[in-house]
């Protein structure tokens, strides 16, 4: 087997995926590693995306070139997940918050220092996503190119995911894309929906964008149904009024979340 969690622990971007109640999704993840297990402390900005987590098996991925390094293999892996909340975060201070802070620049800023936690406390709270037990674990291409991205889709009770290319990702509907595998083989979609995305980032990473498009494969034709943002090499960092309305927009939306939670446990802050 592939040895996954080496490669995950050395990365700084990885991807995680899954088969949700309206089809595959995924997105962009910060790889950590909760007790030598691969896991991802998303912050509740991601609350809405989240919430379509309800299957025990999901997809994690390393394919961004740039994080691999010139020795390094992508690779992706199944495996059965725990979705634990964490809001008060605890466990993300006590056992992940160093992790996160060397990896993910954000973070550096937000919650290195106590002062600074306090200041950012929507920070702090997090959806764990822990891959408690990786079932396989596979070399796959890695995504070098402006249009390379991943292809999830289904395989029985498990997401499987592919890396693919395209002359270009449309976005409108009813657009039809030919798709190419990297590994040189084919796609032989049934027509089921299927779920493609990407993402790219500033060198700071206050800038960290995915893209998808969500349609059906039916064959290597993918049939664009909805979709939204553009493929892109690395990103320019903001400047500082972007910096100041971007930081304000992530804490509103990790407040949001937040109290959502809150109120489904009836506990509000």
């Amino acid at each position: 087997m592939t040895d996954f969690n080496s490669v995950w622990r050395r990365s700084t971007v990885a991807e995680l995926s899954w088969l949700g109640p309206r089809g595959p999704v995924g997105l962009p993840v910060v790889p950590l590693e909760l007790d030598g297990m691969p896991c991802a402390a998303l912050p509740y900005l991601h609350l809405d995306t989240v919430d379509s987590l309800v299957t025990e098996r999901v997809a994690v991925s390393v394919t961004d070139t740039r994080t691999l390094g010139e020795d390094a293999t992508a690779v992706a892996a199944t495996g059965r997940v725990s979705v634990r909340h964490d809001l008060d975060g605890t466990i993300f201070t006590d056992k992940l918050l160093e992790q996160e802070i060397v990896k993910h620049p954000p973070t550096r800023l937000r919650a290195e220092g106590l002062l600074a936690r306090r200041e950012n406390w929507w920070w702090v709270p997090r959806v764990l996503i822990t891959v408690v037990e990786i079932e396989s674990a596979v070399p796959v291409p890695a995504r070098s190119r402006a249009e390379d991205a991943l292809l999830v889709r289904r395989d029985g009770i498990r997401p499987c995911v592919e890396v693919v290319t395209a002359r270009e990702w449309p976005v409108r509907p009813a657009q039809r894309i030919d798709v190419l595998p990297r590994d040189g083989g084919l796609l032989d979609g049934d027509g089921s929906r299927v779920y493609v995305y990407g993402h790219r980032h500033s060198p700071d990473f206050e800038r960290w964008e995915p893209w998808y498009r969500g349609g059906s494969l039916y064959g290597e034709t993918f049939t664009v149904s909805d979709g939204s943002g553009e493929p892109g090499l690395e990103l320019e960092p903001f400047g500082i009024v972007g910096r100041i309305r971007n930081h304000r927009a992530v804490e509103r939306s990790c407040r949001a979340g937040i109290g959502a939670v809150e109120r489904r446990s009836g506990s509000p802050r």
